[in-house]
């Protein structure tokens, strides 16, 4: 699991696998791209490994995802990890993590992509993007993460009305309960093929 945030989409999976609703799956790892999140207090409350791995801000981006994403590559591999989740994970992965995971490895996303997708859409700012375009549905998208930025191959979404009256906070809280049910799904249909 690769997370950025509070962790819910986190907890959404950790309550799954309680219940027997990841078939073989097993959470192996919590990985956070910040310090102090609460998604890492969730994971050791749950008795899962919490590990943190700082992008490296003294390296221009793209020798910052790849030394990233080949500190991950590492955790995987050490702990023999099938799968991997993009569960709230802000940073963004390449490099050879993207061809040994791939079909492997899942992002889940804020909108109904193609729609609002790409760099600097996530959290707040896809939902904004919604309102001032007007549309009058949103969702989230489960997609197969590959070389590009939310463009990969789509598993899943699940759609939402949106409604004049709606904020920003207001469409996300409403998206949230869709994300978790779209997280486990995905993540399911992803055990059963590996």
């Amino acid at each position: 699991m690769l997370v950025s945030g509070k962790g819910s989409n986190l907890q959404a999976l950790i309550d799954a696998e309680k219940q027997g609703g990841l078939g073989r799956g097993h959470i192996v790892a919590a990985v956070s791209d910040r310090r102090g999140v609460y998604s890492l207090e969730r994971a050791k409350a749950a008795g899962i490994p919490a590990l943190t791995e700082l992008p490296d801000k003294r390296l221009a981006k793209p020798e910052r995802r790849r030394d990233l994403s080949g500190r991950i590559l590492r955790i995987a591999r050490e702990r023999g990890i099938d799968i991997i989740i993009h569960a709230g994970f802000l940073s963004i992965l390449a490099g050879e993590i993207i061809d040994e995971y791939e079909g492997r490895m899942i992002n889940l996303h804020p909108s109904l992509l193609p729609k609002f997708g790409g760099e600097g859409m996530y959290g707040m700012y896809v939902h904004q993007a919604v309102l001032e375009a007007g549309e009058t549905e949103s969702g989230c998208t489960v997609h197969l993460v590959d070389r590009g930025t939310d463009t990969g191959p789509i598993l899943l979404q699940r759609k939402v009305p949106v409604f004049k009256s709606d904020t920003p906070e207001s469409l996300a809280e409403r998206i949230h309960r869709e994300e978790h049910i779209a997280i486990v799904e995905a993540a399911l249909m992803l055990t059963e093929r590996v």
